[in-house]
């Protein structure tokens, strides 16, 4: 055959059949565009099952982070709940990363279910034996359920109805509609924050965004409880992402927040708020306080002091201008911001619960192998049974790590 010539049969741009694992996917794909959501857990069962995968089971957390809870539907394995704290599932999720168990009929394989960096829930499925490229299929095919999972979310209640575990208040439904993901990393800086009650708190939330090198934090907590507060909350948040998006400074954000709920509520309302900005190439923060409790900074996994700053009236009671504080973190340190449910919860006997109980929770729960993720939660929890499992008031975490290390350039 001269040379150049195409042998018979061949396409000259190469092989171009599919392999298993990408059949795997494509087919995922190819059926997820227009499926009601209540067939996607099914789906995703029957195409495991191509690959040897039985007793498929997708396992969503519960909105209190205590349980992962199974989905129901055609071909999956429904078993019960299972512990976060004390099940493979559980430390899959916490860990976000795979865990496999070897059991008589094969091995269980857990796998994280990941929306960027915000864990979804876990998928599980059992096969015969694993293998690396087993384990490189699965990885990728718990990245592409998790992507599935968030997006069909928006279009329904059913996955909603899973994750809640008890029933829920007007005012939380509204509060958890309004929250950005949980967690986000980035090799940069991390956060990761926490709403307790989970089925009935108000006016408590927060927000985030990473916009080039900064990353964005507010944190409020509007007075009263039920709906009014959470309305408030709504507003405040609202005002600050509007402000946010116009690339507006601190000091203006304030303002333009403290008029939102002047001018919704009255004179009589207050959100107290916290603002920061944080550059994750240098590590240095700015934040504005408005009557809220100065965040902790932890460092080597103890607290070593509080981000004192001037504080300016809540927003809505038309306050000066606030000061912009400012202090440069070090690589690893992490700042804790809270509301002030965490400490006024009071005791059996009527005592706060103060921020030296608080700092010495911290200080016990800190775990250098554990991520942010896990150690908000683990933080929370512990708060909550230091507390008699009482929680009166919204208690509410939002915890920020700077990692150093210069950002992606374009």
């Amino acid at each position: 055959m001269a040379e150049g010539e195409r042998q018979p049969g061949k396409d000259s741009r190469g092989d171009r059949s599919e392999s298993v694992g990408e059949r795997l996917l494509g087919v995922l794909l190819d059926r997820a565009h227009e499926m009601p959501p209540k067939l996607i857990a099914p789906l995703i069962a029957e195409e495991a099952a191509r690959i040897g995968g039985r007793e498929v089971s997708i396992l969503l957390q519960d909105y209190a982070q205590e349980l992962l809870v199974p989905l129901s539907g055609r071909g999956l394995f429904v078993g019960e709940p299972e512990a976060i704290d004390d099940s493979a599932a559980g430390e899959a999720f916490l860990g976000a990363a795979p865990v496999e168990v070897s059991r008589a009929d094969g091995v269980r394989v857990y796998l994280p279910l990941l929306d960027g960096s915000d864990e979804v829930g876990v998928m599980a499925l059992t096969l015969e034996t694993v293998d690396d490229e087993d384990r490189r299929l699965l990885r990728r095919l718990a990245s592409l359920v998790a992507d599935m999972l968030v997006t069909k979310h928006a279009y329904t209640d059913w996955f909603f109805r899973a994750r809640r575990r008890e029933p829920m208040s007007v005012a939380a439904q509204m509060q958890w509609s309004l929250l950005p993901p949980l967690t986000m990393a980035v090799p940069q800086a991390a956060v990761a924050g926490m709403l307790e009650p989970a089925y009935d708190t108000a006016g408590d939330s927060f927000d985030y965004a990473l916009n080039d090198n900064i990353l964005h934090v507010a944190m409020v907590d509007a007075m009263g409880h039920g709906l009014e507060a959470a309305a408030m909350a709504t507003v405040a948040v609202g005002a600050y992402r509007h402000a946010r998006r116009a690339d507006i400074g601190l000091s203006e954000a304030y303002a333009f927040m403290d008029q939102a709920i002047a001018g919704q509520f009255g004179p009589d309302h207050f959100v107290t708020a916290q603002m920061m900005r944080l550059d994750i190439t240098t590590g240095r923060l700015q934040w504005v306080n408005a009557g809220h409790p100065a965040p902790l900074l932890i460092r080597d996994r103890h607290v070593v002091g509080r981000l004192e700053s001037p504080t300016t009236l809540p927003v809505g009671f038309g306050g000066e201008d606030p000061r912009i504080s400012e202090h440069t973190l070090q690589r690893g340190d992490r700042a804790l911001c809270y509301t002030d449910g965490v400490i006024e919860e009071r005791d059996a006997d009527g005592e706060p619960f103060g921020e030296e109980r608080l700092i010495r929770c911290v200080n016990r729960v800190q775990h250098a192998e554990e991520g942010l993720r896990a150690q908000v939660r683990r933080l929370s929890h512990t708060l909550k049974q230091e507390r008699g499992g009482r929680t009166s008031d919204d208690a509410t975490l939002f915890l920020i790590e700077w990692r150093g290390g210069a950002a992606d350039r374009e």
